[in-house]
């Protein structure tokens, strides 16, 4: 098997391995976070200043699992793109050493 075709297999296994686990994750934390929201409408002894407090971490934590799922993107395309331009460029070289 070609190492190229290998590797972008590869690729693509871990990519779609990462977005199930991602969405698996997400749809955890969004259970989470109903099940708090429902307890905090729920805590009538509980100040505003603690249910603000509560969604301001709900908040934070959406942010940075957004940012998270963002870079991990980014650096998968620039992964794919640093070995479809090596591929480009070996297959340039062979062109030309053929001629």
């Amino acid at each position: 098997m070609d190492q190229k075709r290998m590797f972008k297999q590869m690729l693509d296994f871990q990519k779609t391995t990462f977005d199930n686990s991602f969405s698996a994750m997400t749809a955890l934390q969004e259970q989470g976070e109903k099940m708090v929201n429902t307890f905090i409408e729920q805590s009538h002894w509980l100040p505003p200043e603690g249910k603000k407090v509560v969604g301001e971490w709900i908040n934070a934590y959406k942010s940075g699992r957004e940012n998270f799922k963002k870079t991990v993107d980014t650096n998968f395309a620039k992964v794919e793109k640093y070995f479809s331009d090596f591929e480009s460029k070996s297959f340039e070289s062979k062109s030309s050493d053929s001629e």
